[in-house]
Parts: structure tokens; sequence; C-alpha cells
């Protein structure tokens, strides 16, 4: 998967995720441990009050990336990434009410932990949730094992905690940085890696007709689709969204969520 460009907004994801993960350290927020010797599979411990509660419901799913739609050869899964944002996550959650669509919702750690009420707006919607890590960092797959625990499992206590209890279903790397590690560790605590097979690159705002017609295009080679909803003006998204679903609608497809 091709690597997000022109991600300057990032970097003030990562000053505030610095200060996240200096809190994590101090006050052992996430632990992460693997007992190769004895051949247990690394094993995930968040410390918040209800983590043991969250344990238990905790289900183990597949570690391979899912594309595939729960709706068969013809579902799509439209997927937005890197919120929530104050002034275009609503802007979506409208239009896709309007459309009768669900959705998948890739969030940001440091921004569900600052919009709560948008996190539960999702929810309230029928929309699922995504960990997209702490701070969206898209090198986290040359990044040493430890770190990548604190991105997924600080993102995850974050959406949960602003979701009012409702833990991610999916984790999506940033810019596809998986490693065999984040895949499992995601899978272990219940979230399936999430891939996407048509990526409107909405990011660089190419256009609104430049992304729709790469849906047209592309739709037929998979069907999980890459929007956003932050990181800057996501007009062209909401205007490509309005072409593009009732499109996908006329064309026979159904709107789902990815496999888990």
């Amino acid at each position: 998967m091709a690597k997000h460009r022109g991600r300057g907004w990032h970097s003030r994801l990562v000053a505030a995720a610095l200060g996240v993960t200096a809190m994590a350290a101090a006050t052992s927020v996430w632990t992460a441990q693997a007992d190769t010797a004895g051949g247990r599979q690394p094993e995930a411990r968040v410390s918040a009050p209800d983590a043991r509660h969250q344990d238990r419901a905790v289900t183990k799913v597949a570690e391979d990336i899912a594309h595939a739609s729960d709706r068969g050869a013809r579902g799509v899964n439209i997927t937005i990434d890197d919120g929530p944002d104050p002034t275009w996550t609503p802007q979506v959650l409208q239009l896709l009410k309007d459309n009768g669509v669900k959705a998948t919702f890739c969030m940001v750690g440091t921004q569900a932990q600052a919009y709560p009420d948008l996190v539960k707006a999702v929810v309230a919607g029928g929309h699922r949730l995504c960990n997209h890590t702490v701070s969206h960092d898209t090198a986290m797959d040359k990044k040493s094992e430890a770190y990548q625990s604190q991105q997924i499992l600080d993102a995850e206590r974050m959406i949960t905690k602003a979701s009012g209890g409702v833990r991610p279903q999916y984790y999506r790397a940033p810019g596809g940085a998986f490693t065999p590690y984040s895949r499992h560790l995601a899978a272990s605590r219940g979230m399936r890696p999430l891939g996407w097979n048509v990526d409107t690159k909405d990011f660089e705002r190419p256009g609104a007709d430049v992304m729709v017609a790469t849906v047209k295009r592309e739709i037929s080679d998979g069907p999980t689709v890459l929007f956003h909803d932050a990181g800057g003006d996501r007009s062209q998204t909401l205007a490509a969204l309005r072409e593009i679903l009732p499109w996908l609608r006329q064309q026979g497809y159904s709107f789902g969520f990815p496999v888990r």
C-alpha cells in the first residue's frame, strides 16, 4: 500500500502524542509482554479502570489484512480516516445519513480524545470504529515493537473512552505501515487489520471529479474505499461523496462493513 503524502498536519499530532506517550510511561498505561521461551504470543494489558472487563469481552480475530465486505461481492466499504474533526466529521455524518450509508471511521487517538462527542455521534449513527493509532506515524513499521504497542494500545484506550465504552473493531496502520507484530497485537485485541482497495487520494485535494473518476475506475478492484474527514479542507471529499454514493447504489452496490 502506498504511503500517504503531504501530511504536514501530522507534526502537530506527533507533538500532542509525545505528551500522551510521556504520561503513559509515567503511569504504566500499557504493557506488552512476550514469553518466547514458553511459546506464548504477546499479550496486551491496558490499565484503564475497566480494563479487566474489556479484556473479558475481547475475542481474537483474524490477523490478515481485511479488504472484503460483509455484504458480499457487490458490497462496498466506505472508510473515513484521521478524524474526528469538529468541522468536517459532522458534515460527513450528515451526508452519510442522507444517503442511508454506514461507514467505518478510522480515528486517530489524540483526535478522539479531543472530540469525544463526535466519537459518540459516529457510534450513534450506526457506524463502526477503527483504531488509527495515537499519532498517525506512517513510519511505524520501522519502529520498535514497544513503540507499536504504545501507539495501538493507547489509541484503543482513547477511542474506547471517548466513545463511552464502544471498542474499535478494526486497526488500520497509518499509510499501510503494518508489521506482523502490529497485526497480531491488534487481532489479539479484537481489531481486524484493515486495508483498502481504492485510494481516492482526497488528502491531496485533486478535485472532486478526479476522486469520483478514481472510484468508478477502481471499484472493480475491491470494495474498500478510502476517504478522510480531517487533516485540512475536506470540501472536495464531501463533494465527491455526494456524487459517488448515489452512483454506487445505481450500479447495484450495497454498503456494508469490512469483514472481521
